[in-house]
């Protein structure tokens, strides 16, 4: 007889989720595994924690990429978080929904029950937005939602230059028609109350650890799933040297769009070749699994402050240590909050939709460019602008190297490897030079630092872009819902060629969301848990 009724594997933003929603009803049994430890340490409630745990190995996993096709120096690392929260107990905090045409579109190719009619209803649910309710914004739910409060001259300054050239601000950059534009620019709406960080970890599952039918395990590595023919029966887990088994009426994956596939591919379910070329016994042929890999690809662009603005004295030396002292007193300063201005925008005429997200940091680095140094606060006064296309064409791909769970993966992004993609990136760096053009921002601002104003025709932008270090941290689309020959799991999630396993995290999604995708895997699997209770309920019908 099976220990539980529900195994989930990961408990990141989407695990958490599942596992509240899921032990509510007291006579469900679910056991949530987590690889990382507890969220205990202080630097996970400090917003600007991040800069410590993105570089701790005990906090998160370091994954290097290969290559991109064609250009044997753009392999990098991306970093995803280990520990109770997974991802959202590391990372910015910024809280996006993305387009309703976004989810409008999965359902038109093949994930149905996946459109916004079903998704926008669970951001409202799960919301507790500082602003309060209206007719898509949700208070009273688990996850408090802030906006920025970080405000100076240089914010006001860069929100006015936008307006310059027609971008709308709004206080709310989520609040969007029904069939409207994203394009606009504000204030961050964040996951941060009173200067502390909201994960997943503290929204959902602190309200169920004390549950007698919830147990939560850490530190502890899910190796492969257990099979009785083509029937997922359990897990087979490392608990720091310890081999573990657990069995459950249905396990669930959500690991992550790089862990999930992994995960699969070990167990036997994946591309055949590849498995059988690694010596694994085909259990389901599944060729999607890991395929239609998606991420924002980041660039990032540096400018010089004309006198004593932005934020890097508050990040160096005794000024970083007075920043302590105040964010320990008050909860308030640089260290309480994340990046303060966000904007959508169009990066050519034309466009029905926005298409880029840039992002305002009010400081800048030094050896930010290549692996081979660690960045650092500049000291000189200086920000920086990031900014993706929203909704990358490009494909990559996640394949297990071998049997060995602590073996990273081989992830193959191919980053604008798409004609749109390369077009979007150029149009965005263009659109960002404009607007540090325009006043009242060019009076505050010096010398492009970075990657260099000489940096200006397409094929230059393009090659500083694949050089830039940074990834978006939102990759997608490895077990994609769906219903072609790629699709890995079906619209109620099951795993296609097997019985009893489903995958919930971002690797579901069949393109990315435009915009970060915390709030989004966070809706999704509010709705996956829905889903799965609906099962249960007609099967013990």
């Amino acid at each position: 007889m099976a220990e539980y009724d529900y195994i989930i594997v990961g408990a990141g933003s989407a695990g958490c989720v599942l596992a509240n929603r899921l032990s509510a009803d007291p006579r469900i049994r679910v056991l949530l595994i987590e690889a990382g430890p507890p969220d205990s340490h202080f630097y996970f409630r400090i917003p600007m924690g991040y800069g410590k745990t993105l570089k701790d190995p005990r906090f998160v996993w370091h994954m290097p990429t290969e290559p991109d096709e064609g250009n044997a120096n753009s392999g990098t690392v991306w970093v995803r978080g280990k520990a109770l929260g997974g991802s959202s107990s590391v990372n910015g905090m910024m809280y996006f929904r993305g387009q309703p045409q976004d989810y409008d579109d999965w359902e038109k190719h093949g994930a149905t029950g996946w459109g916004w009619d079903h998704i926008g209803p669970c951001f409202k649910a799960m919301e507790d937005h500082e602003l309060g309710a209206t007719a898509n914004r949700g208070v009273g739910g688990p996850v408090h939602v802030s906006i920025s409060p970080r405000r100076s001259p240089l914010t006001d300054a860069v929100i006015e230059a936008a307006g310059r050239l027609g971008v709308p601000r709004k206080d709310d950059l989520n609040e969007i028609a029904r069939d409207g534009d994203q394009m606009g620019i504000g204030y961050t709406p964040t996951t941060i109350n009173r200067g502390v960080r909201v994960s997943a970890a503290t929204s959902f599952l602190n309200a169920a650890k004390q549950r007698s039918n919830l147990v939560i395990l850490t530190e502890t590595m899910v190796e492969h799933i257990l099979f009785e023919g083509r029937r997922a029966i359990g897990v087979s887990c490392n608990t720091k040297g310890q081999r573990r088994r657990f069995h459950a009426a249905e396990v669930i994956l959500s690991g992550g769009t790089l862990m999930s596939p992994a995960i699969l591919q070990r167990s036997g379910v994946g591309p055949a070749s590849h498995l059988r070329s690694l010596g694994i016994e085909v259990i389901a042929d599944n060729p999607g699994v890991g395929s239609n890999l998606h991420e924002h690809k980041i660039m990032m662009l540096q400018w010089r402050l004309l006198g004593r603005l932005g934020d890097n004295h508050r990040l160096r030396g005794i000024g970083l240590a007075r920043s302590a002292v105040d964010y320990m007193l008050n909860r308030k300063g640089v260290l309480a909050s994340s990046l303060p201005v966000t904007a959508f925008i169009r990066t050519e005429p034309g466009l029905e939709r926005a298409n880029a997200e840039i992002m305002v940091q009010p400081h800048s680095m030094e050896n930010w460019q290549g692996l081979q140094a660690e960045p650092q606060i500049e000291r000189k006064p200086g920000f920086s602008i990031l900014g993706y296309p929203t909704r990358p064409r490009s494909v990559g791909r996640v394949l297990i190297r071998s049997t060995d769970a602590d073996e990273m993966p081989e992830i193959t992004s191919n980053h604008l490897t798409d004609d749109e993609d390369v077009r979007a990136t150029i149009g965005m760096v263009r659109f960002i030079r404009r607007l540090l053009q325009q006043e009242p921002l060019s009076v505050l601002v010096g010398d492009e630092i970075g990657p260099g104003a000489h940096m200006e025709s397409d094929s230059e932008i393009v090659d500083a872009c694949r050089r830039d270090r940074y990834m978006g941290g939102h990759a997608s689309g490895t077990c994609k819902i769906g219903q072609d020959r790629l699709a890995v799991v079906d619209e109620r999630l099951r795993v296609r060629g097997v019985e009893a396993l489903r995958v919930m995290d971002l690797s579901v999604a069949p393109t990315p969301t435009s915009g970060n995708t915390n709030g989004p895997v966070m809706a999704m699997a509010m709705h996956a848990s829905d889903i799965l209770l609906e099962d249960r309920a007609l099967v013990r019908a």
